[in-house]
């Protein structure tokens, strides 16, 4: 008799258990994790060197790893805060993997790391199935991607726990509309919270790093709809996330293949960077 496997499921539930064991690692190291999610362009460096100096200005203990297809440039932008950097390149990967990222934090992480910001690969699509053992998942948008950006992209939506909107110092040029945005959050993420953020003036800053502590801290995180009505098992940190993930294309989506090769595998040695100081570590993952 053959058995039918449904190769999609079994990536992402293994992703999953991968995620849980992570998670329960870091929590009891008391490390929070952060994931930033986004489409490319958003802003979201340039948010997150603002919001890594603001936590070592407060004497928070904060790293961050960041991963791109290619270049080690948003690395060399956010350790200019001063902060513990790791730039991950996947070489053509969509999005990072709870098993990668345990790999690329073994040997690296500080002991004393309170608080870990994961910049996600620049894509509102694949990276929404994948838990990576967060605390907290954030979806970004900027002002200059529409008001839509949440029906058109569902899933990464409406898993958010946190909802930021960049680049709001140039909203009125082109013509966001703030409360069709939020009504369209609300509709795909009813409770959410939504942030208003601007690298350029510093508005909300610091918004985002009360919210990481604060779920670091035990403070309650919301539960998006979607992953209650999916019935997504409650991990360690309270986020739900579970492997019956449906894509925007209308469809399961597993991308095709398994990813049991081992994205995590580091085939390159620590590289410096000379543009500025700490210089950021950058490894590959193939």
């Amino acid at each position: 008799m053959c058995r039918v496997v449904d190769l999609q499921q079994a990536v992402l539930a293994r992703n999953d258990t991968q995620a849980q064991a992570l998670r329960a690692e870091l929590s009891a190291r008391g490390v929070t994790v952060v994931n930033l999610l986004s489409s490319p362009g958003s802003g979201k460096t340039a948010l997150l060197e603002a919001e890594l100096l603001l936590a070592r200005q407060r004497g928070v203990a904060v790293a961050a790893l960041t991963a791109d297809l290619a270049t080690e440039n948003d690395a060399v932008r956010l350790a200019r805060s001063g902060a513990p950097v790791k730039q991950v390149l996947t070489d053509g990967l969509c999005h990072l993997e709870a098993r990668m990222l345990s790999r690329h934090l073994e040997g690296w992480l500080p002991e004393d790391t309170r608080l870990l910001f994961v910049e996600n690969v620049g894509n509102l699509v694949c990276p929404a199935s994948y838990d990576l053992g967060e605390s907290l998942r954030v979806v970004l948008a900027s002002v200059t991607e529409g008001e839509d950006k949440p029906l058109k992209y569902p899933t990464a939506f409406g898993l958010a726990q946190l909802v930021v909107v960049t680049k709001t110092d140039i909203a009125g040029a082109v013509e966001f509309d703030e409360d069709a945005f939020r009504e369209h959050v609300q509709r795909v993420n009813p409770g959410v919270e939504v942030l208003l953020t601007s690298a350029r003036t510093g508005e909300g800053a610091g918004l985002l790093l009360e919210r990481a502590l604060a779920a670091g801290s035990g403070a309650g995180v919301h539960v998006p709809v979607m992953a209650r009505a999916r019935g997504d098992h409650a991990t360690v940190a309270g986020h739900p996330h579970g492997h019956g993930h449906v894509h925007e294309h209308g469809h399961e989506h597993g991308h095709g293949h398994d990813h049991g090769h081992d994205h995590g595998h580091d085939h390159g040695h620590d590289a410096e960077l000379s543009a500025a100081p700490p210089y950021p570590v950058v490894e590959q993952s193939r």
